[in-house]
């Protein structure tokens, strides 16, 4: 299996790399490929040494998989002449993610959509894979009619610049800025871009990718996003109006059993998700269930997981091992 990882330099494309060693993914012949700037330098995989290579170098060497970690224009420019020289692209980036030809993909979800024809697969945004784990399997039970999550993110989705940001606010003293204002011992309501009706672009991801994941229009989705100087993973506070009621217990049995998530909940031990212990895990972890006694038929929970990984580098990975298991390249 020649894998291809498009980034391999950058923060997310390093625990693609980990990933696929600690899972033992089939790699013969490994490809790193980063920006021009990076080719030549010398990456370790599995003990051995690897040279980088630029994108139409790649591209010639026709992978069997290319996992792309490298921006959305990046994704936008190659992803099509990789898939065109045969070789299946997994896309980290949101490039790819809303358009109606290509699938939008979360493996516990809905992997079983997934053809040999799928050549471009979209990797979901960390924040929305974390909450559609634990909505999915209560939707299908109890339908939800309403979503209001308020996310809390990592820097580490902004990059290396924001935890480089965050390191020189600590020591006190001057550097490049990731973000507009100071973020150590601050919080900024604000990721990524503002869209025309004054919502961000990673909010209103949760609100389109949740409906695309789960196949359901109907779900109404309002998100709050916001940025906090912490490195292990997002936190989000996550209210669900379901049309039908719902036993506490049962959810939190429900979910005891969903592959890839961790109920973390029990107050009298004061156990519940904290990014500091989800950081380097790959379950997405599920706390502080409790009945929304303000109106009928709705849940608060608390869901936390590490961004890095579930929520970009171990996600892209289990696209690839679904399409391995099941001969789709």
């Amino acid at each position: 299996m020649k894998v291809a990882v498009v980034g391999a330099t950058g923060m997310v494309g390093e625990v693609m790399l980990k990933v696929l060693a600690e899972r033992n993914f089939p790699v013969t012949e490994l490809i790193p490929v980063a920006s021009e700037k990076s080719v030549g330098k010398e990456i370790e995989f599995k003990g051995k040494k690897y040279k980088v290579v630029g994108l139409q170098t790649a591209v010639d060497m026709k992978a069997d998989i290319a996992l792309f970690s490298a921006g959305g224009q990046t994704s936008l420019d190659w992803a099509p002449k990789f898939a065109a020289a045969g070789t299946t692209v997994i896309d980290n980036s949101s490039a790819w993610r809303m358009d109606p030809t290509k699938k939008l993909v979360v493996p516990e979800i809905n992997a079983s959509t997934l053809t040999k024809e799928d050549k471009i697969i979209a990797n979901p945004n960390c924040s929305t894979i974390q909450m559609v784990m634990v909505l999915a399997p209560l939707h299908k039970k109890y339908n939800i009619k309403r979503v209001i999550v308020s996310t809390y993110q990592s820097i580490t989705g902004t990059g290396v610049k924001a935890v480089q940001q965050l390191e020189n606010e600590y020591a006190g003293t001057q550097g490049e800025m990731a973000y507009k204002y100071q973020i150590h011992r601050n919080a900024i309501p604000q990721c990524d871009v503002f869209e025309d009706n004054g919502y961000t672009k990673e909010e209103m991801k949760l609100v389109r990718e949740t409906r695309k994941i789960i196949g359901d229009d109907n779900i109404n989705v309002t998100a709050t996003a916001i940025r906090i100087p912490v490195v292990g993973g997002h936190s989000e506070a996550v209210n669900v109006e379901f049309s039908n009621d719902f036993d506490v217990n049962e959810i939190r049995t429900m979910l005891s059993k969903t592959d890839g998530v961790t109920v973390q909940d029990n107050t009298d031990t004061y156990t519940y998700p904290m990014p500091l212990y989800a950081q380097g895990k790959d379950d997405v972890f599920v706390g502080r269930i409790r009945r929304d006694e303000s109106q009928p038929n709705t849940l608060n929970m608390w869901i936390v997981s590490d961004n890095l990984r579930k929520g970009a580098a171990t996600n892209t990975i289990q696209i690839a091992e679904y399409l391995v298991a099941h001969k789709l390249v």
